[in-house]
Parts: C-alpha cells; sequence; structure tokens
C-alpha cells in the first residue's frame, strides 16, 4: 500500500492550484495550455544547450520517461523521428498529454507506454537517447541504463540531463525532506556519481561530458548565468559581477555541495 497521499498525476494537478507555486509550475512547464509550454521550452536556454550536443543531422531519437511531452516535442519540433516512452497514461503529465501535442502540432511522434527498464525495441536502432531528470528515477538504475545501451547504434548518443547527485546514501533524506512533492507521491530519488557512472560505463557506454550544476544552462535554468555571478559578487563583496568569466561558473560548480544538485551527463556507445 503507498504510504503516500497522491498519485505524481495529483501532485502535479495539487501544485498547478496554488497562488503561491505558479512561478514554479511555469519553470517545470507543467502550465496549460500545454502546446504553449512545449513550445517555451523549446526555446528556452535549457534546450537551447542540448541542441548543441546533439548530431546535426537528425535521425532517430527515443526521449525515455518523456513526461507530459516537452522535450518530446522539441526533438520532434527539430526533425528528430520521435519515440517517446512514458510508462504513465495521464493526461496531464504523460503519455495523453504526449499524444494530445501530436494531435495539436501534427508532429508525428510516437507514443510507447513502458518502462525504461524494459524497452520494447530491437538492439541498436536509436541515434540518440535523450532522458531529461529521468535516471534518478530509476528502480534499477543499472537496468535502465544497460537498456540505453542495448538500443544505441554503435557511436549513437545518450543525453540524460537534470539528474539528481548526493555524495553518500545518507545524504538522500536530506534532499528528500526539501523537495516540493516528494511528500505528496514519494517518487523522487538521488544516486551518487559513482552510481551514474558506473551504471552508464557498464552499460557500453563512454562518458563524453559531465554538466556540473553551474557549468551549463542544461542544469542552471530557471536561473540563469547572470544570477550565479551576482550571488558570487554578493557573498564575496566584488562589485562588478558582469565582470565574473563563465569559466569560474564552471570551477566553481564543481563545489556545489547541496544534496541533490543537478548533474548532465553526455555519452557514447562503444
Amino acid at each position: 500500500m503507498n504510504k503516500y497521499p497522491m498519485t505524481w498525476e495529483q501532485a502535479v494537478a495539487w501544485l498547478r492550484e496554488q497562488p503561491d507555486q505558479q512561478d514554479l509550475v511555469k519553470a517545470c512547464f507543467y502550465d496549460d495550455p500545454l502546446v504553449a509550454a512545449a513550445k517555451r521550452f523549446r526555446d528556452c536556454p535549457e534546450w537551447r544547450a542540448v541542441r548543441k550536443l546533439l548530431p546535426a543531422v537528425p535521425g532517430n531519437a527515443l526521449d525515455v520517461g518523456a513526461g507530459r511531452g516537452i522535450s518530446s516535442y522539441a526533438l520532434a519540433a527539430d526533425s528528430w523521428q520521435t519515440v517517446a516512452l512514458e510508462p504513465d497514461p495521464s493526461d496531464l503529465v504523460g503519455a495523453g498529454a504526449i499524444r494530445q501535442i501530436s494531435r495539436e502540432t501534427g508532429l508525428d511522434i510516437d507514443v510507447v507506454e513502458e518502462w525504461g527498464e524494459r524497452l520494447p525495441f530491437e538492439d541498436a536502432i536509436f541515434d540518440v537517447v535523450h532522458a531529461r531528470q529521468v535516471l534518478h528515477h530509476a528502480r534499477d538504475l543499472g537496468s535502465l541504463c544497460a537498456e540505453i545501451g542495448r538500443v544505441l547504434k554503435p557511436g549513437g548518443l545518450l543525453v540524460a540531463t537534470r539528474e539528481h547527485v548526493i555524495d553518500r546514501e545518507g545524504d538522500l533524506q536530506a534532499f528528500l525532506d526539501v523537495h516540493p512533492l516528494h511528500r505528496l507521491y514519494g517518487g523522487e530519488n538521488a544516486y551518487t556519481m559513482d552510481s551514474y557512472l558506473g551504471a552508464l560505463q557498464n552499460a557500453g557506454l563512454v562518458i563524453r561530458d559531465i554538466f556540473n550544476p553551474w557549468a551549463s544552462d542544461i542544469n542552471l535554468f530557471p536561473a540563469t548565468p547572470r544570477d550565479i555571478k551576482n550571488a558570487i559578487a554578493a557573498r564575496y563583496h566584488f562589485p562588478f559581477p558582469g565582470l565574473i568569466p563563465d569559466f569560474v561558473l564552471r570551477v566553481m560548480g564543481n563545489h556545489v555541495g547541496n544534496p541533490g544538485r543537478l548533474y548532465s551527463f553526455v555519452g557514447v556507445k562503444e
């Protein structure tokens, strides 16, 4: 029996009804109209940074744990032949929402209602697997990564973004205690860096890039590099935050230590 009072769909519906949480709702792209939220995601700094990581010539893409379909929309709108994998049938946060986006935009998005740990696809058929905020939700991280590696073509790319990282297992509860929705639906999680890297490497992926919390707009959004520079300047009493070079953010981002901080990974199938 689930000890939490809500499903994921109910938790998001609750969040959307809170007057003081509307900025968070919009930052998470949970707002309506759905297609407008998806288009806003495709235009935001996070997706622009992801797009730079993808191959120049679009091919076959699998969007694992696609949620309500904002990244599936972005892939399809960028001319990728897109399969959206999402086990939740919800019209608000799951497969139903992705199908709505496909209908209303005319984009061909193939929606598959299945879990990432058992991908219903042949070996080596995708050029790209995209996973936004997915790996840390895995019921079995090793199995999920192994399946991703299996369906990627040799030389294919995994882009796994905005994954929660902890330094040790004992830090997990501290992260869960401050998450705005975990107390409602109980579905949040985080892994150590070693756990992520071990699972990815065991799946036959060579890690090409690791982005720390401040190294890319992928992890920073909805904050901006200017926001971080202003915070650094205030902390160190530096009067000119605009003069702080971007590389300082990348270096200092390695020392961000809060439990659940965001990292992103890019891996290439051997």
